[in-house]
């Protein structure tokens, strides 16, 4: 016979494991629109920076850089923060596997 865990990610009271699907759907909108946001960061950090270029070149100066890097810092943070540490992705992802499977094991000890 099997004893019901309270922290078995699949008890029957757990609100969670009757809405997986809805979990995951949520997880994997969360995620697009996450990358979909740092796609049109970067878009609009090339077409402002292109424009801050072509201004400071007409004016003979090299200005453009500054705000470029500046910038540009905060962009790779933010690409840093969604492609790399975003729940699901990398080091975040394998994480969760181990664990997820580290309880699937002992779940499979108390049968």
């Amino acid at each position: 016979m099997r004893t019901l865990d309270p922290l078995d990610p699949l008890h029957p009271l757990d609100p969670s494991a009757r809405h997986d699907d809805d979990a995951l759907e949520r997880m994997a909108r969360r995620r697009a629109g996450a990358k979909m946001g740092w796609m049109i960061h970067a878009s609009v950090y090339v077409l402002v920076n292109l424009g801050l270029a072509a201004l400071s070149l007409s004016q003979g100066r090299h200005w453009a850089i500054f705000p470029a890097l500046g910038w540009g810092l905060g962009l790779a943070i933010h690409g840093a923060v969604v492609w790399l540490a975003l729940p699901g992705n990398g080091w975040h992802g394998r994480m969760v596997e181990r664990e997820r499977q580290a309880l699937q094991s002992r779940q499979g000890r108390a049968r």
